[in-house]
């Protein structure tokens, strides 16, 4: 397939599946699941016309506005479908074929986790684990080998941990979620331990960026505010493994 009608067709296969994953992040918090049943309005429950689940370009033509109710339609449809899009598209810029699909998938998976942190902070342990298991599955096509996966999944886990121990121990109160020692562990086996170090580093970045934007919008931040950690090491992990099979390839 032409280097153009790849990555376009890649992203295109990402908003539809963020349209899904946005399904999943909100009925998921609330015990529902995403594959039974019709897809429904958020705000009056009614089933939605399928003219109307056309990712991204629906809620433009709608104004954000359910046609069955008027009800405000959630941002989060429409963010993580551009944000799966463009893991797509990025995915087919740096790579073809299946590797190209398995590198569009880390990203996808991280868009769901970013997704459920930054909303519910919440990261749930299955979500992880397929995190995890196809870190070392994908080992077959991608960089690094096997023996750097293993070492970054016990790096990024025990990094974090420790860090979180020597807070709880010093300051009295918990720094870190506990999903975030092992979503950063299931990072480690996706992209070994030689990363881990900029994606955390990166990954604090971003959070001051947002700590930053919030009062120079003038909205306080308390010292001791929950703070979606794990999306940042999502948003951080993605880029990581794009440079990555850049260089490698």
């Amino acid at each position: 397939m032409s280097d153009f009608f790849w990555p376009l067709g890649l992203s295109i296969l990402g908003a539809i599946f963020g349209s899904f994953l946005a399904t999943v992040a909100i009925r998921w918090p609330a015990g529902r699941s995403a594959l039974s049943g019709r897809s429904l309005c958020d705000g009056c429950g009614r089933p939605v016309a399928a003219r109307d689940l056309v990712p991204v370009l629906s809620a433009l033509l709608l104004r954000g506005r359910a046609r069955c109710c008027g009800g405000r339609i959630s941002r989060l449809h429409s963010a993580v479908e551009i944000a799966c899009a463009i893991c797509g598209l990025t995915a087919g810029l740096v790579a073809s074929d299946v590797t190209s699909l398995v590198i569009a998938a880390f990203g996808w998976l991280l868009v769901l986790v970013a997704a459920l942190d930054a909303t519910e902070l919440w990261i749930p342990d299955p979500l992880i684990a397929v995190v995890a298991v196809t870190g070392l599955a994908t080992a077959v096509l991608l960089p690094p080998p096997v023996s750097d996966r293993l070492i970054g999944g016990a790096a990024g886990f025990g990094s974090l941990w420790l860090i979180g121990f020597a807070y709880l121990r010093l300051r009295g109160q918990e720094g870190l979620g506990g999903a975030d020692p092992k979503l950063f562990g299931a990072i480690g086996l996706w992209l070994g331990w030689r990363l881990l170090p900029a994606v955390l580093l990166f990954a604090a970045m971003i959070g001051l960026g947002m700590v930053a934007l919030r009062l120079a919008a003038g909205r306080a931040v308390a010292r001791d505010e929950a703070v979606p950690f794990g999306a940042y090491l999502a948003a951080a992990a993605y880029p990581a493994l794009l440079l990555m099979v850049h260089l490698e390839t």
